[in-house]
């Protein structure tokens, strides 16, 4: 006997009965045919209803999570501010999408370390915490929070974006401008070498518009001022400048060696005198820090310089930034001379410089006439003629994979190159070029 019982619980019993068939004697015995049938256990029959059953239950346990579901979380808003609801249901769902850019944020970090993924991993776990809080108290504002988890959202897809392959992808430069700012340094000509740019950090809560110049004053390879312009309009009729002194002299330790330097933040970043070390000058504290490069025999004291069509003197450590963040070019012994790239970025908390990671090039450094960092992408020239260059390899470090079929013109006013660097604020790329300064539009 099969029956069922409420809520599709099944109850199955078996009856055994007498079951009298006539017989026949055959000698001394009775002998009867027994259909023996009737008495077998329907098995087919069972499973069979214990599989409905099975389905009921699970269109049941279905049922029942989606009427939770869509009561105590994608209800009408009505329902859930009757019974207090809302903000738990708005601190969950926020939780779940702060859950998941702490993820995005762990890979892009595990990628990139570097000052920007430090900061945004920082930042997310300040969040974090105000999220806990809200869990308890309702007096966090629900509208910041989540308009800062759209700001975080927005810059880790940022540092996502840049691409992981190298042939043909599309963060590579396409073309560069003829010169769109030409100009003699602010002291005469005849100083050959030293850097110049505009404030290079994206995020800088200092005046992004910054223009500087650093020129070396001593033997065109030493120097210990950096002159800084507020807007491009000063700089272009040298007008309303400062100068900062970085160094008590121009053999002191913490004075610039070579012609390379970058405006990052509150910090210039350049090659100490007579050392292996990159050093950084607090322009609000005028404080001096310095980390060594990492590497076997790291080259300085004009051991290394860029040297393609003639050596530029001591131009042995190149300091670039771009979208990702600082770098270091440099070569080593240990890489038998070939250009070194090393991750570089400053920790705000306990103020000092650090290298993240270091990769090994297969270019001589002496083949080339100056390089320049783009998107975490190593980029170097070489000498054409008096009067161009061409950018002719490249590095990717997201893959270590190289280029050295590029063909991307640089035209110049003068014959020697003494440093190139790019500025991820406005993707321009500025030279100084004999005691002239340059500046050239990249395209992608």
């Amino acid at each position: 006997i099969f029956s069922f019982l409420p809520l599709f619980f099944l109850e199955v019993s078996v009856q055994i009965w007498a079951y009298r068939v006539p017989g026949q004697k055959k000698s001394d015995s009775c002998q009867c045919d027994v259909n023996t049938t009737i008495w077998s256990f329907p098995a087919l029959k069972y499973e069979a209803v214990q599989q409905q059953v099975e389905t009921c239950e699970k269109s049941l346990h279905s049922l029942q999570g989606q009427v939770r579901t869509e009561d105590y979380f994608y209800g009408p808003y009505q329902y859930l501010h009757d019974r207090g609801l809302y903000t738990a249901l708005s601190v969950r769902l926020l939780g779940q999408e702060l859950s998941q850019l702490e993820t995005d944020i762990t890979v892009v970090h595990s990628q990139l370390n570097n000052a920007q993924s430090q900061k945004l991993h920082k930042e997310v776990g300040k969040l974090h915490k105000d999220v806990l809080k809200m869990q308890t108290s309702d007096t966090v504002n629900m509208k910041t929070v989540k308009e800062k988890l759209r700001y975080l959202k927005n810059n880790v897809e940022s540092c996502k974006s840049i691409p992981k392959d190298f042939r043909g992808r599309s963060g590579l430069i396409t073309n560069i401008s003829d010169p769109i700012t030409t100009k003699i340094n602010p002291y005469d000509k005849n100083h050959i070498s030293g850097s110049w740019g505009k404030q290079a950090q994206m995020d800088s809560g200092t005046d992004t518009e910054t223009y500087w110049v650093q020129t070396l004053t001593s033997s065109n390879i030493y120097g210990n001022i950096v002159r800084l312009y507020q807007t491009y309009k000063d700089f272009m009729r040298s007008a309303n400048h400062r100068d900062a002194t970085f160094s008590s002299s121009v053999t002191a330790p913490t004075a610039i060696e070579g012609p390379s330097a970058v405006l990052y933040g509150d910090g210039l970043y350049y090659h100490c005198y007579r050392s292996a070390d990159i050093c950084r000058y607090d322009l609000q504290t005028n404080e001096v820090k310095r980390v060594t490069l990492p590497g076997t025999g790291v080259g300085f004291n004009n051991k290394f310089p860029y040297c393609y069509y003639e050596c530029r003197s001591n131009s042995d450590v190149d300091v670039e930034a771009d979208e990702t963040g600082l770098w270091a070019l440099y070569a080593t012994v240990g890489n038998h001379g070939n250009l070194v790239v090393s991750k570089l970025f400053w920790d705000d908390n306990s103020k000092t410089i650090n290298v993240s990671q270091t990769w090994e090039t297969r270019l001589f450094k002496k083949a080339a006439t100056n390089a320049f960092m783009v998107c975490g992408v190593m980029y170097a020239t070489r000498y054409v003629d008096e009067y161009r260059e061409e950018v002719f390899y490249a590095f990717d470090t997201a893959t270590g994979k190289e280029d050295n079929s590029l063909a991307l013109p640089l035209e110049k006013v003068a014959k020697g190159v003494a440093s190139l660097s790019y500025n991820p604020v406005n993707r321009q790329i500025y030279m100084y070029n004999d005691g002239y300064l340059l500046a050239y539009q990249a395209y992608f």
